[in-house]
């Protein structure tokens, strides 16, 4: 068996983080978010071979390689003594170390034949047990389907002196070496060092939750409404014994059920001073931390259990601080220390951002910052640290990013992240009572109940990892831990309403219970929201509803336009423009599927805007960014995160376009019209000479025909031979109808369908082409193996292209949702000068037929007989006269700029919209 041995190179000193390819996971943001690694071997590097090391003759020999590289591994008859009680090793190493401090060890080992495997086929991970002189032992992974034969095993203490490490060997590998080089923490920021923070936490215990000022308050509220049944269940449970058994000589791995009793019998000391109970969960914290080790394990996100386990550990900390002993408080500290070292962010905190990525999630918003509000007393620096990464980056940030009240992580990843940033909200709220986050925190959680389906899954947007549950029926979508704490924070009964709906938060009752307050009652009542939500110009785009009627029954129509403002990557995906239409099931939306971080399908399909429902224009010189390998036509793929406002403000790559108009109403409580439009060349690349998109949803107030949409595209490419692709795409079989299409979903044996008819170009200068099935999961005639029994897996692409090649193309498309077999309603359009103009139903409205907006004056006819609402958008600000031939109808109106419509209600007649003010004319308000 050959060892390859490494070249001079990989002497030199090495950063390091923590980057694994699956699932959960920001890999491809490494060079953005480690910004201050830690490093290893820029003073000492030193390998030691197989053939240097002692053996022991009766369980280890010696094998050589085609090269003489010599390896080491247990006789074929031999056990393995890695989970036996201490013997007699298999190997042992002489080290000796310039001088004492940390280093990591690192390891090389080859199979030795075939591995066992899982049921999946994947290769069960191989364990070496590790011993430096009479110190405890250690398990760690010497060989597993993640890192294969080169593993480092972790970071210990050396003495400096001659040590022993003894080393315990797997059956099935060869052991070819061991190295070890000296361990430097991350960097500090320079700003962060000397950082000086406003916000400290007080003196004494406990102020994680609660201080001895707000402690009665939650005390009260324990035995009021709807707490008093989940305290009577916590107070059950934290006087029950938890055993934990332990040999001191055996190390622990993480244990999740032992730390919810750890919490609950501190959470109920906490409550009522019960020495008996509170005694026990500072013990079993002790011990568990004592014994607790993660080892070398990285996959499967464990950074998150490794967090849990520091939080746990803070709370027990704080709350029973007058029961430790200062050994077990010293203990505790070094743990947690010693813990937050093997996190992704490290320690000092300065590996990951907390602006996006894992280390938006509960590393600092809850654990690290947990950890140094509990031991501030102890080391004011460690607070230093996690309140310059939350108060200096993540607070200016989100205030900037929550004007435009959506996430851009998504619904799923957004939900998730959001939530451990409200955990930050209430340990600091709690902690001083001051609001050290932006208001507008508190209207982001609405964006969750906009994006609701009656299906009860929700609208798409970034990667979705809740796609993986449920079978072939979506799931009930749900985040309750981030709309509890939301709801308390913003005293808001809507939001309540939401954690209700989705169940409580019946894990965590601690939670529920520090939080809680029993006398804000929960409202269900959507039909006091707007139908309609615009959400701004940072994230921009605007959802569009018939209704809140969220059952399966409902004949609700939800369709969403999305586009403008700003590219955050990661779980944000390339769609700039898409549209999405829901009505008894999906008919108009996305088809890509999470199911993996950073897979050739996941880079080159699931997060490009060829899965998404928008334009693309293929230029075949496009660069390619990111590990994608395939064009795929569409906006420019970003995985790249900014850090600060001024950043994503100034730097054009985050551009993802610019809302030009939004506006809905008469009624902004249920708005007949919704429109949107929005300009994304700069959402593309320079092949994008200029592109808007312009959306209309009309709420028809019908059970037959319940919303209709109208939908403008102007492109200009900068080369004519770029193709053009309007794309929509489906999720069961679409079916072509006399020059449109026919979109089909159903719901519990109820109907929905989409009547698609292209106006512009006539069907005589365009072509339609459609992919369906596994031919759907393609990227230009790459194909895309996708398994998973969801609809996404086997949908429909509809591409209409021009037959004639132009550098500029324009597209008008009405989309009529209908219910069952009901014919769709009659449609007049015409194209006047700078206007389109679409009559369907009693709705007459005019549309810039350009991406410019309307500037001359036009003429609407009225048909005659019924009254007919009349909508005008796209219009230029300022003022406007509007008149009919008669004069009887006449009045200026003042075109807001971002909004430029005009509304009004008449009977018949011929209408002139003129620019200007006419003097003697009442402005219409």
């Amino acid at each position: 068996m050959l060892f390859v041995t490494l070249d001079l190179k990989m002497m030199m000193k090495v950063k390091i983080g923590f980057v694994f390819i699956i699932l959960l996971n920001i890999s491809s943001l490494a060079a953005f978010s480690q910004v201050h690694p830690y490093v290893v071997g820029d003073k000492f590097v030193k390998r030691f071979p197989a053939d240097q090391a002692q053996i022991n003759a009766k369980t280890t020999e010696k094998t050589s390689g085609a090269g003489n590289e010599n390896g080491l591994m247990l006789k074929k008859n031999e056990v393995s003594k890695v989970d036996a009680p201490l013997s007699e090793p298999d190997v042992v190493f002489a080290v000796k170390v310039p001088e004492a401090g940390t280093y990591q060890l690192s390891t090389y080992a080859v199979p030795a034949g075939d591995l066992k495997k899982d049921e999946q086929g994947n290769v069960i991970a191989l364990y070496v047990k590790i011993q430096i002189g009479d110190e405890r032992p250690t398990k760690r992974i010497l060989y597993d389907l993640h890192q294969a034969a080169n593993q480092v095993s972790g970071k210990f203490e050396l003495n400096g002196k001659d040590q022993q490490v003894k080393l315990w060997l797997p059956k099935g590998v060869q052991l070819g070496y061991i190295e070890w080089k000296n361990y430097n923490a991350p960097e500090v920021p320079l700003a962060a060092r000397n950082y000086v923070p406003k916000i400290v936490p007080p003196s004494g215990h406990p102020r994680l939750w609660v201080t001895p000022q707000t402690l009665p308050m939650v005390k009260a509220r324990l035995t009021e409404g709807e707490n008093q049944a989940i305290w009577t269940s916590v107070s059950a449970s934290a006087k029950v014994p938890y055993r934990f058994d332990f040999d001191a000589n055996k190390e622990v791995f993480y244990q999740e059920e032992l730390e919810k009793a750890a919490q609950t019998k501190a959470f109920y000391y906490l409550m009522t001073k019960d020495k008996k109970v509170g005694q026990e969960a500072a013990r079993l914290m002790v011990n568990y931390m004592t014994m607790l080790e993660f080892g070398n394990v990285k996959y499967g996100d464990i950074t998150r259990e490794i967090g849990r386990a520091i939080y746990t550990a803070s709370l027990v900390y704080d709350w029973c601080y007058d029961l430790l002993s200062e050994k077990d408080k010293q203990l505790l500290y070094d743990k947690m220390l010693g813990l937050a070292r093997e996190m992704e962010m490290g320690w000092p905190p300065f590996m990951d951002s907390i602006v996006n990525g894992h280390g938006n999630e509960a590393q600092l918003s809850r654990d690290l910052l947990s950890m140094s509000i509990a031991l501030y007393d102890k080391n004011p620096e460690l607070y230093k640290y996690t309140s310059y990464a939350i108060l200096e980056n993540l607070v200016p940030m989100r205030k900037f990013e929550y004007e435009s009240p959506r996430h851009n992580q998504g619904v799923d990843y957004g939900a998730y992240r959001f939530g451990w940033e409200m955990y930050a909200v209430w340990l600091y709220y709690r902690m001083t009572g001051l609001s050290v986050f932006d208001d507008n925190i508190k209207s982001l959680p609405y964006y969750w109940l906009y994006m609701r389906l009656p299906d009860g899954y929700m609208l798409r947007d970034g990667d979705m990892f809740s796609v993986k549950f449920g079978g072939e029926r979506p799931l009930y979508w749900k985040q309750p831990q981030t709309m509890l704490l939301s709801s308390a924070y913003a005293n808001d009964p809507m939001i309540k309403g939401e954690f209700e709906r989705e169940g409580g938060l019946p894990d965590n009752p601690v939670l529920f219970l520090l939080v809680n307050d029993p006398k804000l009652k929960a409202d269900h009542n959507l039909n006091t929201l707007p139908l309609t939500k615009d959400f701004g110009k940072v994230l921009g785009g605007m959802v569009a509803r018939t209704g809140w009627d969220n059952k399966e029954s409902s004949n609700d129509v939800i369709a969403e336009i999305k586009g403008g403002g700003y590219q955050f990557g990661n779980h944000q995906q390339s769609d700039a423009g898409g549209l999405q239409i829901y009505y008894h099931g999906i008919q108009v939306g996305d088809i890509g599927l999470y199911l993996s971080y950073g897979t050739p399908y996941d880079y080159n399909f699931n997060k490009r805007s060829i899965a998404h429902s928008l334009m693309l224009a293929k230029d075949p010189n496009e660069q390619l960014l990111f590990r994608s390998k395939f064009l795929d036509g569409g906006t420019r793929f970003n995985q790249r995160f900014p850090l600060t406002p001024e950043e994503v403000t100034s730097d054009p790559w985050f551009d993802n376009g610019k809302v030009l108009s939004t506006d809905f109403g008469p009624s902004k409580l249920k708005p007949s019209y919704s429109y949107f439009k929005v300009d994304l060349t700069g959402a593309y690349s320079a092949k994008m000479s200029n592109y808007t998109r312009g959306f209309c949803f009309l709420n028809l107030n019908r059970a037959d025909v319940p919303a209709v949409i109208i939908l403008t595209d102007d492109m200009t490419t900068a080369n004519p031979e770029f193709q053009k692709y309007w794309q929509i795409n489906t999720l069961n079989k679409p079916e072509e109808m006399n020059g449109s299409l026919v979109l089909k979903s159903e719901l519990n044996g109820l109907v929905g369908k989409t009547h698609v008819n292209m106006l512009v170009p006539s069907a005589a200068d365009r072509k339609t082409e459609i992919l369906s099935g596994k031919a759907a999961n393609s990227t230009f005639g790459q194909q895309f193996e996708v398994i998973s029994p969801k609809a996404e897996a086997n949908g429909h692409r509809i591409m209409i292209s021009p037959k004639k090649a132009n550098k500029r193309d324009r597209f008008l498309t009405v989309f009529q949702m209908t219910s069952g077999d009901t014919k769709p309603l009659p449609l007049d359009f015409k194209e006047t000068g700078a206007c389109y103009q679409v009559r369907i139903a009693d709705r007459i409205v005019v549309m810039s037929s350009s991406s410019d907006f309307i500037r001359s004056s036009f003429t609407v006819d009225v048909p005659a007989g019924s009254a007919y609402q009349v909508v005008l958008t796209g219009l230029d600000s300022g003022f406007w006269n509007v008149k009919n031939a008669d004069g009887k109808v006449n009045f200026n109106y003042d075109v807001v700029p971002g909004k430029n419509t005009i509304s009004f209600k008449t009977e018949g007649g011929k209408f002139i919209a003129t620019p200007g003010r006419v003097y003697g004319v009442a402005d219409l308000r």
